[in-house]
C-alpha cells in the first residue's frame, strides 16, 4: 500500500498526517463520536469516504448546522422506510432536512392519522436499534428509472437532473446537477437490502448514531408546490443531537404555542381572518386597533423629527409602471393578476417604491433638497399561495412603513450610517434588544440587474454602515434584491426566535430606469442614489412579533386598556368611575368594571384580557381618597392617593415600561 498524505483540519489549525490508501474519513476520527461526517476540499462526504492524496479533511460535527442537517435528513430516511414497510402501497415524494426538523412527503389513499404517526414512529425507533448503515451507490439515469420503476415521483426527479432545486424545495437532497446516488439501508449484520432512495447524501454511518426523534404532525401538500399536482401527505418531525435536547425544544414549542399570535388575537378580541374575506386578510377589531394606532403614531412622530416627509399613493396602477421598476419581470409571480378595463391592464400595488420615485419626478429636484426622505404607511398586495399564508406574518394584504431616500453618492454613506441607527433606536423603543445585521448581496446568477461597479460601491457602503452598530453580521451570497444589496436586521424575541424586521437597500437602478436626476450645484443634471427601507417589514407583522414577544402583555403604553378599575362592591363604582374620567382627560385608556360579577371574578377576566394595572377601590380606599393597585403577577400596592395613581400610570406610559 503507498503513502497518502492529508491535512486534518479542525478550526484554525492544520495538522498533516501520512496514511496508508484505503483510509477512510472516518479513520481519521476514530474514537470523536460526535463527528457524522467529512468535509473535503470543501465538500460534504459520508465517513466511508476513502482518501485521496492532498485532501484537506474537516470533521463535521452533529450539533454543528451541517451536522444537523444530515441527522435529520438521515432521520427521514428512516421515518420513510418506516410508513413503506407499514404501508405498502405508498408512494415516495421529497425529504429533505428543514429549520429545527425535517418532512417526507407520500402519496397514500387516505390522510394519515394520529394513531399512524405513534405506529410509524414506534416502527422508526425499530429501525433506529438495528444499526442499518447507510451505503452511497453511484448509478446513472437509465439504470435508475429501471431501479425506481415503482416510484413515479422518483422518475419524474430523475427527469428534472440539474434543475431539481428550481422544480421543488427540497429536490435538491435527492439529485443534483452532478452524478447520480441511491443510498442503501442495509442489515448490519447480514448487509442485506433494507431500503433504499434516491439522494445524494451524506447521511450518518449508522440508524444507531440517531440520538433523538419525534414526529410532530401531518399535513397535505402539493407535488413540488404546484396546486395543479396531486395532492400528498406530508409528515413532519425534528430529531436533536441528545435526548436533553429534543426535551427543551419541545418544552419551547408549548411556549411557542401559548405565544401564538392568531390565538392571542383571538383570546384577545385583536383581529380575526373572516372566511368572507379570504386567506391572509385582517381585519382589526378595536383593541387592535388602538395598539397599531400607537404603533404608527409613535413611529410617526419619530420620522417627524427625523426630517421624513409624509406621502401617500393609491393602491392600484397601470401595469406599465412596473414594468418599468423591474417588478415585473422579476417579481411578477408574487403579484397578483392583471385587472383589465379602459382598455389597459392595471395591477394592485405589490411594493410602493416605483409610486415615491413618481412623486420625486413629479417636478425638477435641486441638490440643495437632497437627501429627500419620503414615508409612507402604505398598504400593498402579493399573491402568497394559500399554503404559505399564515395570520399577520405571511399575508395577503399588509401595509407597509416605507420609506425611500433619494440622495447624492457623497451623501449615502453617512445617510446609511444615520439611518441603521435610527431603524435599531426605534425597534429598540417597542422593547426589542437582542439583534444581529444580514448583509445580502448578488451572486453570478442572470436574477440580478445593473453593473458590478455599482454592487460594489452599493454593498461596501453598506457593509461600513453596518460595521459600524458593533453587532453580529451574517453574510448572505446570493440574497439581495434584483436592484441592490440589502442589510437585514434580524431580532430575537424573549424566547430566542429570530425574525427579519427592518431593511435597508441600496438601489441604483430604480433612479436609471425612471430617469431620476437633480440639479447640481454646477449645473449638472445628476442621477440620485436610492435608498429603500422599510422600518417594521409590515406593520401587521410586527404587530404579530411582538404579540407573541410579550405573550400578549403589552407594555401600557401599547395596551389596549392601560387600567381597569375593579369595585369591591357597588358602592364604590361611582368613585373608580371618577377615577376613569380623570385619567382619560390625561389621555390614559381606562375603563370600570361595573359588572355584577364577583370581585374575583373581574380580576380573573383582567388577568385574562393582559391588563397591566387593575384598580381595585374598597371602603378604606374611596374613604382615604386613594386606590390599590393589583398588578398582573398578582402583587398589589396600596394606599396610594388619587392623583398619585393616575401620575403613576402617566409615567409608566411616558417611558414605555413594562409592568
Amino acid at each position: 500500500m503507498s503513502d497518502v498524505r492529508v491535512i486534518i483540519q479542525r478550526d484554525s489549525e492544520r495538522e498533516e498526517r501520512v496514511v496508508t490508501t484505503g483510509t477512510t474519513a472516518a479513520d481519521l476520527f476514530a474514537g470523536e463520536r460526535s463527528i457524522i461526517a467529512a468535509r473535503i476540499a470543501g465538500e460534504l462526504k459520508d465517513l466511508t469516504h476513502e482518501l485521496s492524496d492532498g485532501d484537506e479533511v474537516e470533521g463535521v460535527e452533529i450539533s454543528s448546522e451541517d451536522g444537523l442537517n444530515i441527522l435529520r435528513h438521515s432521520t427521514a430516511h428512516v421515518m420513510a422506510q418506516a410508513v413503506q414497510e407499514l404501508f405498502p402501497e405508498a408512494k415516495l415524494g421529497i425529504g429533505p432536512p428543514v429549520k429545527d426538523g425535517f418532512y417526507y412527503d407520500f402519496d397514500v389513499k387516505e390522510p394519515f392519522t394520529p394513531e399512524d404517526l405513534k405506529r410509524i414512529e414506534k416502527k422508526m425507533q425499530e429501525i433506529q436499534k438495528r444499526g442499518q448503515r447507510f451505503e452511497r451507490r453511484v448509478t446513472n439515469d437509465e439504470a435508475a428509472r429501471v431501479e425506481l420503476a415503482d416510484e413515479p415521483y422518483k422518475l419524474e426527479l430523475i427527469g428534472l437532473k440539474g434543475n431539481a432545486a428550481q422544480a421543488a424545495d427540497g429536490a435538491d437532497a435527492e439529485v443534483g446537477a452532478g452524478e447520480l446516488t441511491i443510498y442503501d439501508n442495509l442489515d448490519a449484520k447480514t448487509g442485506e437490502l433494507c431500503w433504499k432512495d434516491l439522494c445524494r447524501g451524506p447521511h450518518l454511518p449508522t440508524t444507531r448514531n440517531i440520538p433523538a426523534f419525534k414526529l410532530m404532525r401531518s399535513a397535505a401538500a402539493y407535488w413540488r408546490g404546484s396546486e395543479k399536482n396531486p395532492q400528498l401527505q406530508r409528515i413532519y418531525g425534528t430529531a436533536w443531537p441528545s435526548k436533553d435536547e429534543l426535551k427543551a425544544y419541545l418544552d419551547f414549542l408549548v411556549e411557542a404555542e401559548k405565544r401564538d399570535h392568531r390565538k392571542l388575537g383571538a383570546e384577545l378580541d385583536l383581529f380575526s381572518f373572516p372566511d368572507e374575506l379570504g386567506p391572509g386578510l385582517a381585519v382589526f377589531h378595536p383593541k387592535g386597533g388602538v395598539i397599531r394606532k400607537e404603533m404608527e403614531t409613535y413611529s410617526r412622530m419619530r420620522h417627524e423629527d427625523s426630517g421624513y416627509e409624509f406621502v401617500n399613493t393609491p393602491h392600484i396602477s397601470k401595469e406599465k409602471l412596473f414594468e418599468i421598476s423591474g417588478h415585473l419581470p422579476h417579481y411578477g409571480d408574487a403579484m397578483f393578476p392583471a385587472i383589465q378595463f379602459d382598455e389597459q391592464n392595471y395591477r394592485l400595488k405589490a411594493m410602493n417604491c416605483p409610486m415615491h420615485n413618481l412623486i420625486f419626478k413629479a417636478r425638477g429636484r435641486s441638490y440643495r433638497e437632497l437627501p429627500l426622505r419620503l414615508f409612507e404607511f402604505g398598504t400593498v398586495y402579493r399573491y402568497e399561495k394559500s399554503g404559505v399564508v399564515h395570520g399577520l406574518t405571511r399575508s395577503r394584504g399588509f401595509t407597509q412603513d416605507d420609506s425611500h431616500i433619494y440622495c447624492t453618492r457623497e451623501q449615502m454613506p453617512q445617510e446609511l450610517d444615520t439611518l441603521l441607527t435610527f431603524v435599531l433606536d426605534l425597534l429598540r423603543d417597542y422593547g426589542l434588544t437582542d439583534f444581529e445585521l444580514e448583509l445580502s448581496t448578488r451572486d453570478d446568477s442572470n436574477k440580478f440587474i445593473g453593473s458590478d461597479e455599482d454592487w460594489e460601491e452599493a454593498t461596501e457602503a453598506l457593509r461600513q454602515a453596518a460595521e459600524k452598530q458593533n453587532l453580529p453580521l451574517v453574510p448572505d451570497p446570493g440574497g439581495a434584491a434584483y436592484y441592490g444589496p440589502k442589510i437585514s436586521v434580524q431580532v430575537r424575541d424573549a424566547i430566542g426566535r429570530s425574525w427579519q424586521m427592518s431593511t435597508i437597500q441600496v438601489d441604483f437602478n430604480q433612479p436609471k430606469r425612471f430617469g431620476l436626476e437633480y440639479t447640481s450645484a454646477d449645473g449638472s443634471r445628476q442621477q440620485p442614489v436610492m435608498i429603500h427601507r422599510a422600518l417594521f417589514g409590515s406593520i401587521e407583522r410586527f404587530f404579530a412579533v411582538l404579540l407573541e414577544h410579550y405573550a400578549g402583555a403589552f407594555p401600557a403604553w401599547l395596551a389596549p386598556v392601560q387600567a381597569v378599575g375593579i369595585p369591591i362592591g357597588d358602592a364604590h363604582v361611582e368613585y373608580l368611575q371618577k377615577f376613569a374620567a380623570e385619567a382619560k382627560r390625561k389621555g390614559l385608556r381606562v375603563e370600570v368594571d361595573s359588572s355584577s360579577d364577583r370581585m374575583q371574578k373581574k380580576i380573573r377576566n383582567a388577568q385574562r384580557q393582559k391588563v397591566p394595572f387593575m384598580i381595585i377601590v374598597g371602603d378604606e380606599d374611596m374613604n382615604a381618597d386613594t386606590v390599590s393597585f393589583r398588578y398582573r403577577d398578582g402583587s398589589q400596592e396600596n394606599g396610594i392617593p388619587f392623583e398619585d395613581a393616575i401620575a403613576k400610570i402617566e409615567k409608566v406610559v411616558a417611558e414605555r415600561a413594562q409592568v
